[in-house]
């Protein structure tokens, strides 16, 4: 990651001033449309960090003859029997 480039941590702490700033209600109407905007780029941004991380995830898959830890990259439809259930109710 480049230095220039905001942590996830970063933005998700921008996000909870703006969410703040947003429920005190003490901004102008313009002020609380910018604040908004921001918020959902903010927003966005965490979801798209966290969706990399989430691909970077690397699942335990069992142990090899020597007992090390086997993995394999995380892949989307490697989901919990939950999960999948839930998304067939939809």
């Amino acid at each position: 990651m480049k230095k220039t480039e905001k942590t996830f941590e970063d933005h998700f702490t921008r996000l909870e001033q703006v969410v703040h700033a947003l429920e005190e209600g003490n901004t102008t109407l313009d002020d609380s449309l910018a604040l908004y905007s921001e918020g959902v780029e903010l927003l966005k941004a965490c979801h798209d960090q966290l969706a990399n991380a989430k691909r970077k995830i690397a699942l335990l898959t069992g142990v090899d003859a020597e007992g090390n830890p086997t993995v394999r990259e995380f892949a989307e439809d490697d989901r919990t029997l939950e999960e999948k259930s839930e998304t067939r109710g939809r």
